[in-house]
């Protein structure tokens, strides 16, 4: 019986840890509509009282400009989805040409439009640069999706708006 208990626990742990690394090295692509974890029975907290803001030093912004995005946090986190959306209609819109080490590009629609975590090493204090597509597209908000734990997570957490 011992056996067969012991076995039975390390084939689950072993499940459980290979279903874990499979985000410790960025969202999956079903993250890209939603912004949400695909985590087994993760908590998703309030928006409202999470510990990071995600900004830009540009109210507004041109077509082909380069916008610097700033993500602030008082607590370390460790996995994130950032996105650019436009205001009319949620659409993803642009892409990143710059991200921090420890991130790495996501193509939910098109190439490097969203960024993700590379691995689950700490973070705090992160700078991208999104580019604008060519074209006008109207209004954007920056969107971020923050992972503190394996089972404590903030979606959606908004920027101000960058009128175009």
């Amino acid at each position: 019986r011992a056996h067969v208990a012991i076995v039975g626990w390390a084939c689950t742990t072993l499940c459980l840890v290979s279903y874990a690394a499979a985000f410790s090295h960025g969202a999956s692509l079903s993250a890209c509509t939603d912004m949400m974890p695909r985590h087994l029975r993760a908590q998703l907290h309030s928006p409202s009282n999470n510990y990071i803001t995600v900004h830009t030093n540009m109210s507004f912004y041109f077509p082909g400009d380069k916008v610097p995005v700033t993500v602030r946090s008082t607590r370390d986190f460790m996995g994130f989805l950032l996105q650019a959306r436009k205001v009319s209609n949620n659409e993803i819109a642009g892409t990143f040409v710059f991200i921090p080490p420890g991130s790495k590009l996501l193509t939910c629609f098109e190439d490097g439009d969203t960024v993700t975590h590379s691995d689950k090493s700490l973070k705090r204090n992160l700078s991208f640069v999104w580019k604008a597509p060519d074209q006008p597209i109207g209004d954007i908000k920056f969107f971020i999706s923050v992972v503190q734990s394996y089972f404590v997570y903030w979606a959606k957490i908004e920027s101000a708006i960058v009128a175009q």
